[in-house]
């Protein structure tokens, strides 16, 4: 299987886009205290939301299995 196919189904694309989304949040919080933890935490952020929209893990691309 290639890296660019999807492996992972629908939940697990709803609950990376909610991380994602989430992230995204924590790091527009954190930059008033911290800039490289915000920074982290949106690039953190783009990948889960990256992650989302192409239905593809790189945990699993990996092997290792996740429930999702």
């Amino acid at each position: 299987m290639k890296s660019s196919q999807p492996n992972i189904g629908p939940t697990g694309r709803w609950l990376r886009a909610a991380v994602g989304i989430v992230l995204l949040g924590v790091a527009w919080w954190a930059v008033g205290q911290d800039r490289r933890l915000a920074a982290l935490l949106a690039v953190l952020g783009v990948f889960c939301l990256y992650e989302a929209a192409r239905g593809w893990c790189l945990l699993r691309a990996c092997g290792i299995k996740t429930k999702w």
